[in-house]
């Protein structure tokens, strides 16, 4: 069995300052093929889908779609801030290895 995605306390106190459940949005953590390590994240405010998968925290609400989750067990996602700015991020488990900047890796 595999482990579900788990969001740090961090990733859902910066979705609640955004507001994002006040617009009756989600923070939507996707995997799509690309980017320069053959996959890549694709991070947005989107509204939840009947399928998704919906993990809640602090009124907060992030979801990954069917398709994503295989890519994403396990996975931390959280919210960083660093000199070069702010982000949400993901400790992928399943990642090989990942480029510099973070949002592409390969399985």
């Amino acid at each position: 069995m595999q482990l579900p995605p788990r969001v740090t306390p961090r990733a859902f106190e910066r979705l609640s300052e955004i507001g994002a459940a006040r617009t009756g949005k989600a923070l939507r953590v996707a995997v799509e093929g690309g980017g320069c390590s053959g996959f890549q994240y694709a991070i947005e405010l989107d509204a939840p889908a009947d399928d998704d998968l919906a993990l809640s925290g602090e009124g907060e609400t992030v979801v990954i779609d069917p398709t994503s989750l295989p890519f994403l067990a396990g996975a931390t996602i959280d919210f960083t801030e660093e000199l070069v700015g702010a982000r949400f991020t993901i400790d992928n488990p399943n990642a090989a290895s990942s480029c510099g900047c973070g949002v592409s890796f390969s399985m």
